[in-house]
């Protein structure tokens, strides 16, 4: 009998997802039942007009809304059993988040932010320090480890933030437009960053982005449009 690789791990499994949004009069089904799966390493790009229900897809699968109907599953664990205490563990454990503003602590410097997600989790000070170093490393900001975010451009802001969503080492990062604040060079010296620390750590890689630049350097794109999720060529 031939010997067969095993199929990737699950990262995030998503199964008929609906979200409704209901206020007085309004009713508004956002999402139509969404299929969606991320195996461990992969990376996915998510395309879609503004106000198609790419953001609370994001804010779904990272366990920061709640569906409406269906299922979500990160690492096989169900997002409707958890406690918001349990969901908060899960989030700091398995996933890391980045976003188009970089929502740095500003009161902390660089490596302080990069390590609150492992102080958090209860790492020994030390021991955060020294991994928040290392990610500061990665990102090619060593010098600037004291400085707090007002003191750093916004391209640098962006990598501390990279660095403090990836400290963890999560099985995925959620990506909502992390490039769309940023000019075009610095855009693309972020997307290199994240695609070689997608390799480097195997962590896998969900963007959600207007910029089909970035959507073609992604295994699998996808569109949202009439809050369906469909795969591209």
């Amino acid at each position: 009998m031939s010997d067969s690789a095993e199929p990737p791990i699950a990262v995030i499994e998503a199964s008929s997802v609906c979200k409704r949004f209901r206020q007085g009069k309004l009713d508004v089904d956002v999402l139509k039942g969404i299929d969606f799966n991320v195996a461990a390493g992969e990376s996915h790009a998510i395309l879609g007009a503004s106000g198609t229900g790419k953001s609370t897809l994001m804010h779904l699968l990272g366990g920061l809304d709640h569906v409406s109907s269906g299922e979500i599953r990160i690492t096989g664990q169900s997002l409707t059993q958890l406690s918001e205490a349990e969901l908060g563990k899960l989030r700091n454990r398995r996933l890391g988040f980045i976003y188009q503003f970089h929502h740095l602590l500003p009161e902390f410097s660089a490596l302080e932010n990069i390590a609150m997600p492992l102080l958090i989790r209860g790492a020994e000070f030390a021991a955060a320090r020294g991994q928040a170093q290392d990610w500061l490393a990665r990102v090619g900001l060593e010098s600037r480890a004291e400085h707090k975010p007002g003191e750093l451009s916004g391209g640098e802001r962006q990598r501390v933030a990279l660095a403090r969503a990836l400290v963890t080492r999560p099985d995925c990062l959620l990506a909502d437009e992390p490039t769309g604040n940023l000019d075009q060079e610095t855009a693309t010296q972020m997307l290199e960053l994240m695609l070689d620390l997608n390799r480097q750590i195997d962590t896998a890689l969900v963007v959600v982005t207007h910029d089909l630049a970035i959507a073609r350097r992604m295994q699998h794109r996808w569109r949202m449009q009439n809050g369906l999720l469909t795969a591209e060529a």
